[in-house]
């Protein structure tokens, strides 16, 4: 068994606890939180499933001079990324195999700048891990997903990956409101849609798929559109949302191939679905991923995910963290290194159909 950590309990943390518990090759033998109220809880109780056995802690220290083989590096990278860099290349030379979607310019790791590239790859020269980035958007619909539809097409003239959600429910208050700007006047200019934020984020993605058909990007461009609420809307989690306020947010990264939009990244993102109803909406009206090949035959394939009930963006999260999570034992097993969507395999559930330990 894998001994492994899992560092941080929010959205994607309680995902990664319960996708540990279920894989066979792993063994959740520590769980690191940040508030003070959740040290000694058990790590089953913060992830919604039964006792696990496992106290959370705080002690950094401690648990990775234990020597876990495996770390699902779960706290946010988006407000604190120079943070989350540093814990994640001391983790990496402990010599533990590391996977995470927090650092972003890390999913196309080979074009990522040497100041965050090289402090990596000094930790695995050093200590002998590995670390695998992916994104919670989710990761694999933005990469392997979209790669291995397009094998299906005879031509292919265009591809588009769709974010479709209602963020109504989403725990991440400050992300919301502050990163991407719902609730926020209109005249808001919100840091994750600044010109060039989004090529930052999501461009390595365009990148991989550019890179898995072959071809190269000339450039990238972005879209952005905002509309405000029609009237107030309340939420279970973050409360009020007025009037006249951002309410939803489309925005496209594209990669421009041969002088036209190629590949294409795309997100509509509603603090409620009443706001822009005449952009595309998921089938069930909460949230999904969709991939649109432009070419002969057409093909459009939409995933939806649900997890932990009321919280409908969970899914989304829950599907990241086992393309994460699932790639453990198969890192724990390949040389030392830093690794991209491309180089580690997308595998099939072995030994997980029927099995729920908890």
């Amino acid at each position: 068994m894998i001994a492994t950590v899992v560092w941080g309990t929010g959205n994607v943390g309680r995902a990664a606890i319960r996708a540990v518990d279920a894989h066979p090759a792993l063994e959740l033998t520590a769980v690191l939180v940040h508030d003070p109220a959740k040290v000694g809880k058990d790590a089953g109780a913060l992830a919604g499933v039964g006792d696990l056995g496992v106290a959370a802690t705080d002690d950094i220290d401690a648990v990775l001079a234990a020597g876990p083989r495996a770390i699902v590096y779960a706290a946010s990278g988006d407000v604190r990324f120079d943070d989350a860099l540093a814990d994640i290349v001391r983790a990496v030379g402990t010599g533990a195999v590391v996977v995470t979607p927090a650092l972003y310019p890390l999913y196309d790791q080979r074009n990522a700048p040497p100041e965050l590239r090289d402090p990596v790859l000094a930790a695995i020269k050093e200590g002998g891990g590995s670390l695998f980035v992916s994104g919670v958007d989710p990761g694999w619909g933005n990469d392997v997903l979209p790669l291995l539809i397009s094998g299906l097409g005879t031509d292919v003239d265009g591809i588009r990956c769709q974010e479709i959600f209602d963020y109504s429910t989403y725990e991440q208050p400050d992300s919301v409101r502050y990163l991407v700007g719902m609730g926020q006047p209109m005249d808001y200019d919100p840091p994750m849609l600044m010109t060039g934020v989004p090529s930052m984020v999501w461009g390595g993605q365009v990148r991989l798929i550019a890179r898995g058909l072959g071809v190269e990007v000339d450039e990238l461009r972005e879209t952005l559109d905002r509309r405000p609420l029609e009237e107030t809307v309340s939420t279970r989690t973050m409360g009020d949302f007025e009037k006249g306020t951002q309410g939803a947010v489309r925005f496209e990264v594209q990669g421009i191939v041969d002088g036209e939009p190629r590949i294409v990244i795309e997100h509509v993102t509603r603090i409620h679905p009443s706001c822009a109803p005449d952009w595309p909406t998921p089938p069930s009206g909460d949230g999904a991923h969709r991939v649109i090949i432009e070419g002969r035959p057409r093909i459009e394939v939409t995933v939806e995910a649900n997890d932990e009930g009321e919280n409908r963006s969970a899914g989304g999260n829950a599907t990241a963290v086992g393309r994460l999570v699932g790639a453990i034992d198969w890192l724990a097993a390949a040389e030392p290194g830093l690794y991209d969507a491309l180089d580690v395999p997308l595998r099939p559930a072995a030994g997980k159909l029927g099995r729920r330990r908890s």
